[in-house]
Formats: structure tokens, sequence, C-alpha cells
């Protein structure tokens, strides 16, 4: 065991926060089982306290620990998925605190795909709890130093793991109720899960746990940000530029003739997108353009999760103009 994972297994223990690399984006950790370490989480991200929290898990024998009820199905998936980006929405065991749940019957779990994370599990032997390491609703982290930038003191101890491989978060699956249901889209699509399950997964209804990051508007930027259609794009543009604004643009076309724009290529497949996408959104919010223009990305599976974060980061313009 390496120094600066025995050092931050033991501000765990404590009571203090970590934050941690995993594959998808980087967490702000406390000790799952310490309802005071879980509520400076809340306290340090601004996040509501009825918003639940996902617990990291060092492998797929401690479920039961979690978790009641626990279905074959989950059994399944964790075989196939971890460790990796899928978070499993299941029936909490008595021992797990309200404030991790938000006050529900369920807990969401995973099991990390990143060796520092494994690590620092391993060390420390219990369940940590681990949102984004963010202010909420911004921007989740993808480096050490996005959350140094974005947290500052409120961290007690930061473990550089590098760049995220996969960049943005989880896919969570519901698996509490009669029939499976995909409550926020990551990497590991619908269609993966099908293929293990055997079954099609059921359309998400009103009558479903409250999920990290399933508010409509997340994962933004400072800058208001808009998304538009390829072919409206040159014409969004110019509108922009015509009113006066500093326009930033983050697309996958081709740089038209437009030199007053603050332009930014983004790769055409969707894993590499999704890797960069959050990285590229810090650089262009830091430039102080009035708007960011984002190109839809492409329908279609694949690009589902992209396309929900970027919705999400849309959205929040719109909300913050909404009556209190």
């Amino acid at each position: 065991m390496t120094p600066d994972i025995e050092q931050a297994a033991a501000i765990l223990r404590r009571g203090g926060l970590v934050a941690f690399p995993t594959e998808t984006v980087y967490g702000l950790g406390a000790d799952a089982e310490n309802t005071e370490a879980v509520a400076r989480i809340f306290t340090a991200k601004g996040r509501p306290t009825n918003h639940p929290l996902i617990v990291h898990i060092g492998h797929a024998g401690l479920l039961d620990r979690w978790a009641t009820d626990i279905p074959p199905m989950a059994l399944q998936l964790a075989q196939r998925f971890w460790p990796g980006p899928l978070t499993l929405i299941l029936k909490r065991s008595g021992n797990v605190p309200d404030a991790i749940t938000g006050g529900q019957d369920t807990v969401g779990l995973r099991m990390p795909d990143h060796p520092v994370a494994l690590a620092l599990l391993a060390a420390f032997g219990g369940g940590i709890a681990a949102p984004s390491a963010n202010r909420f609703g911004r921007l989740s982290p993808t480096t050490a130093e996005h959350v140094r930038a974005g947290l500052g003191a409120s961290v007690d101890y930061v473990l550089d793991g590098g760049p995220c491989r996969v960049g943005i978060e989880s896919s969570i699956l519901d698996l509490s109720g009669s029939r499976p249901q995909l409550l926020r889209p990551g990497m590991i699509t619908a269609a993966e899960i099908e293929a293990v399950l055997g079954r099609p997964l059921a359309v998400p209804t009103g009558e479903i746990p409250r999920a990290p990051g399933a508010l409509p508007s997340h994962y933004a930027p400072q800058t208001a940000l808009m998304l538009v259609p390829t072919n409206d794009l040159v014409g969004k543009i110019k509108q922009c530029l015509e009113n006066g604004e500093r326009v930033a643009v983050l697309a996958r076309s081709v740089t038209p003739a437009l030199p007053q724009c603050i332009w930014q290529i983004m790769p055409d497949d969707p894993g590499c997108y999704a890797h960069e996408l959050y990285a590229r959104l810090r650089e262009i919010d830091a430039l102080q353009a009035n708007r960011i223009l984002v190109e839809a990305p492409p329908l279609g599976i694949t690009w589902l999760a992209v396309r929900d974060r970027l919705a999400r980061a849309a959205q929040a313009e719109h909300y913050a103009q909404l009556p209190r």
C-alpha cells in the first residue's frame, strides 16, 4: 500500500473527505456509515440533502452488506460489468444511513474501475459514499486539478490518479421494482444491459427512486449553454455575433470562416467525445464568453449519455430564469 492511499484511508476513518479518481469522474468520498462525515459531503457541494448518494464498494461480495432482497439479475450484471461504470439501485439494508439514501428505501451501489479507487476501498475496508467532487449542478471533475479548483479547502485530501478514462458519470439502473429501469444513461448502454438480462428494460415512470444527476438542470458550466442542430449552427452563431455576444462553439464540424468565435472541435466518436466533454467545457467556461453554442450530437443509443449531459447543461440557463 502506498503512503498516499494509507493517508487517505486514515482520513476517511477520522470522518474526513477524500476526493479520489474513478473511471467516470472524480468522487468526493466519505465513510458511508458515518452520518456526520456524509453530512460534510452535502455541505461541501451545496447539495440538497434529499438527493441520494452512490456507495462505492470494493467487490460484489459486499452487496448484501448494503442491500437486501437482491435479485439474481443484480449478480448477473455485477459479474458482467463490475468493476465498471454501472450503478445498481437496490432495496437498502437496515444499516444504511438515511443521509445516504435521501430517506428512501433504496440505495445506489457500484464498484469503480480504477486502480486508485480500488486500492482506497481495500485499504479503508468499508463503503465510500461519493458523489462527483464538484459544486452541486456544475461540471463534474475529470482531473485532480478540477477538484482543487472547484472545492478547494472543503476537501481534506485529493488522490491524484490522472485524467478519468470514461469522463462522464455511470449508468444508473433501478432494480428495486418489478422491472429494471435505466434512470441515468451512461457509457454502458440499455442495449448492453438488455443483452445480459435477456429482457427489455421498462420505460421509467413517475414511481421511481430519486437518483443522482436526474434533475432537469445539471452538469452545467457557468456560461449559458445552448444546444443547436447542425444545420442551424452557423446561422445561430451569426445571430449571436450580431447581438454583440462573444461566442464559444463546441462542434464536431469543420471550423467555418468565423474568426470572431472561440471554436473547439470535438471527436466524432461518442466514447472519445464523452472523455473530453467536461474538460473542454471547463476550458471554454474560463474564456468568459457570453454564450456557449454546442452542435447537437447525433441521434442513436451510443450518443444517448452525451446528449443527456448536454441537455441538462443547456437547461441550466432556463431554470436560472424561472421565478423562485
